[in-house]
């Protein structure tokens, strides 16, 4: 969305009923100045960093930014990354794991840290979109490192899905949460691959039901948010499976 609609329509939500399911404004480092040139009160941002961690350490400083969201350059090796990201101060750090060779020593590198871990889990491409075995051993890494993460991409409807305009197989963000809560219960990669194939909206709003409170808890600790760019389908997907409020759905803006 451009930022001259963007900016307002993020305003709007933050002031909506759903409020509260709404994070931060996600915007690209580049972007920075032409963000702060539209009117009104500046907001809390989360800043994406795709050229590095010297770009991230660049934006960190500011009062806006409450986050930071670091790219592993293609090529750069594992310990001058994080020697560079060791820069970053100011602002939360996340680093998006690469899906090449480095994920295990990035992933080991997190473990232990204030640091968290972000999946791209879609894009404009069919091939950027991990499938259930990759996403799943992903998963299963940083739950293992105790290391939390958030995902982002693809990531618009609550259960797996083909889309019907591109025919990309896409993951849903019930499917993640309950793959989080399998590994944390010590399930293989395998069966989070499972329950990241399930296409049952009723199958996984079901279990969605029967976690407790404990294991909520549990599951938001190591899963903290994912990005979209759509508010509505999110949340007309909650309602439709009956785990929002229909009238969360019914407010001005989200239900067309």
């Amino acid at each position: 969305m451009p930022l001259p609609d963007a900016v307002p329509a993020h305003r709007a939500h933050k002031r909506a009923d759903y409020a509260e399911l709404v994070g931060s404004f996600v915007v690209a480092a580049p972007m920075l100045d032409d963000l702060r040139a539209q009117p009104g009160e500046p907001f809390p941002l989360i800043v994406t960093a795709p050229a590095g961690p010297r770009q991230a350490a660049a934006a960190a400083g500011a009062d806006d930014v409450v986050s930071v969201e670091v790219a592993v350059p293609a090529g750069m090796p594992v310990d001058e990354f994080f020697a560079e990201l060791r820069q970053v101060k100011g602002a939360t750090v996340v680093v998006e794991v690469p899906r090449d060779e480095r994920r295990p020593q990035i992933v080991a590198g997190l473990a232990g840290t204030d640091w968290k871990a972000k999946f791209r889990t879609g894009g404009v491409r069919a091939e950027m979109y991990p499938d259930e075995a990759e996403l799943a051993a992903a998963i299963k890494a940083v739950v293992d490192a105790g290391v939390p993460f958030k995902a982002t991409a693809g990531l618009h409807h609550a259960v797996r899905n083909t889309d019907p305009e591109t025919g990309f197989e896409q993951h849903g963000f019930l499917n993640v949460l309950l793959a989080v809560d399998d590994a944390l219960a010590g399930r293989s990669a395998g069966e989070l691959a499972r329950t990241l194939g399930e296409r049952d909206g009723a199958v996984l709003a079901e279990r969605v039901r029967r976690l407790d409170g404990a294991r909520v808890a549990a599951v938001r600790s190591r899963f903290l948010s994912f990005g979209t760019c759509s508010i509505a389908e999110p949340l007309t997907d909650l309602v439709a499976l009956g785990l929002l409020p229909a009238a969360l759905a019914e407010t001005e803006g989200v239900a067309r």
